[in-house]
């Protein structure tokens, strides 16, 4: 979305930081050809149906290890391998780290797996915690398309206190450190405010993972 005065790089919260436009609109489309070809059958673009029966708005697809309710898996749900996690998307992870927190873990972090979910005008994501991998290595998410309200909440509820940050195609956002476990969500986003360059109906929003499991 358009803003009168620049989007500035801060620390949200502890270890939370977002970085706008850190994604150029030759990195943007080469990303989003690299999602669509994921999102392809074998192994493509999915609807994760919850235990209780509920069926998540957003649509998923994963590299290297999926998330069934409640772990990862190497296979999806029709018994297709999970597609490889690839060396040049966990360059990119490490070049987020690094820039997020300087002379942090950047060269340590080594990601195995990525999550790619699609949001549709009425998909939404409900305040959740990133716990199901088996350390607490940061989280890179990289936002495609249109505009999206990210909520990052506490470590303890899905109560307040919590705040809301508007990410727009090629942001990136990391959270690690004291904010690694925090609740977040995406409550709303905004149809039609992606860049028309990139051609791109809706948001796509890619987050790269330690998984810490064992091959």
């Amino acid at each position: 979305m358009s803003a009168l005065f620049p989007r500035q790089r801060r620390e949200v919260a502890p270890g939370a930081v977002h970085v706008p436009g850190w994604l150029d609109a030759e990195e943007q489309a080469a990303l989003l050809a690299a999602c669509r070809a994921w999102a392809r059958p074998p192994a493509g673009l999915e609807t994760v149906v919850l235990p209780s029966g509920g069926v998540m708005s957003v649509r998923s697809v994963s590299l290297g290890w999926t998330w069934q309710p409640y772990r990862y898996v190497r296979v999806t749900r029709d018994g297709t391998p999970v597609k490889p996690f690839p060396d040049w998307l966990g360059t990119i992870g490490r070049r987020a780290v690094a820039e997020a927190y300087g002379a942090g873990p950047g060269p340590d972090f080594a990601p195995d797996l990525a999550l790619v979910n699609f949001y549709d005008d009425r998909a939404r994501m409900g305040l959740h915690q990133d716990r199901y991998e088996a350390g607490d290595e940061p989280v890179v998410s990289l936002s495609l398309g249109d505009t999206c309200v990210f909520r990052l909440g506490n470590t303890e509820t899905r109560t307040r206190p919590w705040t809301d940050v508007e990410l727009e195609s090629g942001d990136l956002f990391v959270f690690g450190g004291p904010s690694r476990f925090a609740f977040h969500g995406v409550p709303k986003t905004y149809p039609g405010t992606g860049p028309a360059e990139l051609g791109l109906r809706g948001r796509l929003n890619v987050t790269i993972r330690v998984s810490g499991l064992a091959v």
